[in-house]
Formats: structure tokens, sequence, C-alpha cells
């Protein structure tokens, strides 16, 4: 970092905005939010002593959210008053003036915000271990539980109050071993038909999912002051196929 401070300071046509920092993700605590502070302070100074000053200090985000019961984050009050306690007591500690403070709480504010809705399908028990009961999605549309072993809870949409009186894995339609959403989900009565809303997935599931086998991604819809409005349309199997080519030796042409 010396080295880039060296070059943007003898590069006038540089301009030299400030750092903007990144320490992690899903973070339950605040002691690393208040930790970040001291460490851009000192590169601040660094910056100072090169006659660069920073106008803007971005603390990046990392703050976590709920996805299950056991998760306890803070709230958004208490992590703001955090981050900017601590880069106002650091910028004080070491005579820098104050900088524009920016962060990004991105998941905290618009994960708790999304939900994805599936139709329960099948049911399979297997004679001695645990029931599958499958879904018209899976890692297509949510790569999270398989990738990173997340958590979500899940609620049956209708009967939000209803005993829970079993519990089964909530798997996917990809053909795959891994595609489990949930994997031991305590559940009520369910039926074929029924809606199973998987809470919590506002943040990364539609910037992270794909068309794995040849699946369509879902719609999208924005809910809110009693209306429902289609924000993202499904995706249709011509949707699929518009980029599809087959070379004219085969019989194909322009489509």
């Amino acid at each position: 970092m010396d080295a880039v401070l060296d070059l943007v300071a003898k590069t006038p046509q540089l301009d030299f905005a400030g750092f903007h920092a990144h320490i992690g993700s899903q973070i339950l605590e605040l002691a690393p939010h208040r930790d970040l502070a001291p460490l851009m302070a000192s590169w601040m100074e660094r910056a100072a002593a090169r006659g660069l000053a920073v106008r803007d200090l971005n603390v990046g985000g990392g703050l976590g959210m709920r996805y299950t019961e056991d998760d306890d984050p803070p709230g958004i009050e208490e992590w703001v008053a955090a981050v900017a306690g601590a880069a106002l007591a650091a910028c004080e500690s070491t005579g820098l003036p104050l900088p524009r403070l920016l962060a990004e709480p991105g998941r905290s504010l618009i994960g708790p915000a999304g939900v994805t809705a599936y139709t329960v399908g099948g049911e399979k028990t297997v004679p001695g271990g645990r029931t599958y009961l499958s879904v018209d999605g899976g890692m297509s549309d949510n790569p999270r539980p398989i990738t990173y072993r997340s958590q979500h809870r899940i609620v049956l949409a209708d009967r939000l109050s209803a005993p829970l009186v079993r519990k089964a894995a909530v798997v996917g339609k990809h053909c795959e071993t891994g595609d489990i959403l949930i994997q031991e989900a305590d559940l009520p009565a369910t039926h074929p038909g029924d809606v199973l809303v998987v809470l919590g997935t506002g943040a990364y599931n539609y910037s992270m999912a794909s068309n794995y086998n040849r699946i369509p991604r879902p719609a999208a819809v924005l809910v809110g002051e009693g209306r429902a409005e289609v924000i993202v349309l499904r995706e249709t199997l011509d949707d699929l196929l518009r980029q599809d080519r087959l070379p004219e030796r085969l019989g194909g042409g322009e489509r």
C-alpha cells in the first residue's frame, strides 16, 4: 500500500479520494467494526505524510442479519453508533481532519426484506432415515446452502401458527445430492401444493441465481402498502434458447 500511495502522490493525473475497507461478511459482533477504525487512521496518516488528503473513508459493510433464531446481530442504530464513534475517536487521537464517512450495510437491510416462495411437490421417507420434501426450486435460485452451508428459516405460508409436528429435509429439483435448501426443517403437516416460504433471501439469492440444468429463473415481486408488483419477469424456455444456434450444415440458420 505504501508503494501505491507513493505512486498516487507523484501522479497529478490521479485524484485521490480516500480509502475503502472490507473486513468480511455476516459479522455478528461489533468489535471487528470498532477495530477497523485505528487501522484505517494509520493509513490516513501515511497518506497525509505524502500530501494526500483523505476526503472519503468507506468502512464497507459486513453487518450480519438474522437468518435463524440462533443469529443475534446488532441493530443498525447500534452498528452505526459503533462505527461512527470509533472513526471519530481514531481521527481525534491522530489529529486528522474528519473525512466523509461511508458505510455499506446492504445485506442487513435488503436480506430480511426478501423471501422465496416454493410449491411443495413429492415426499419420500427413507426407512430408518429422514424424510425428504421436494419443492419446485433449489440450488439454481438459492446456491448459498450448497456453497456456504448457509441456513435459513422456513415457514408454511398460510399456516404460520400451525403446530410443528414433523422434521424434513427440504430439497430442490436439480437431481444433485447437495441440492438441499434446509437440512432439517421443523414443519407443520404439509401436502403437495402447499407453499413453503424461506425467509431472509433478499440479499444474494437473485444475484447468485443461475440457469443450472436449464432451469428458468423465477419472477421477483415487490410487495408493500397493499400492492404486489412484478419487478423481474419469470424466465421462459424461449429466454433460455435465445442465444442457441444450430449450424447450417446441420439444417439450422439464423433464428
